[in-house]
């Protein structure tokens, strides 16, 4: 069962929210600051990869739909830099068609969650389960 799963991700580990909602953005913000984890947030593609470069976050939390540069060219541009390229991203989006979701994970991404599909304790579960295969 997902919730019984033995999480080892040390708290305190810092998390980067990309999403332009502010009602997602704030309702996330809340579970995972209740789950020990530290925050950085971007609402634009530009300030999110301005921030993982700045702040080194041990996740990425990346919505596709964003103003300017889309989530797709984000995570382009995070694996082909040297400084945060292993950093692991979980796109998280409402798109949720099959070829998306496969260029999603052909770019890189650690999983791919659509919105509308998950709540927020599984998005939480999600981030525990790459956190604990990053420290592998």
């Amino acid at each position: 069962m997902i919730s019984e799963l033995k999480s080892s991700h040390k708290k305190n580990e810092l998390i980067l929210i990309v999403e332009d909602d502010k009602f997602l953005r704030e309702l996330l913000v809340r579970k995972i600051k209740d789950e020990g984890f530290k925050l950085s947030i971007a609402v634009t593609g530009q300030e999110a990869l301005a921030k993982a470069k700045k702040d080194r976050p041990q996740l990425i939390l990346l919505d596709l739909i964003l103003p300017g540069m889309g989530g797709f060219e984000v995570l382009e541009q995070i694996r082909i830099d040297p400084q945060i390229s292993k950093i692991p991203v979980i796109i998280l989006s409402n798109i949720g068609e099959e070829r998306e979701v496969e260029k999603g994970i052909q770019l890189g991404a650690s999983g791919y969650l659509i919105k509308a599909h998950f709540t927020p304790d599984e998005i939480i579960q999600k981030i525990k389960q790459v956190l604990d295969k990053k420290d592998l």
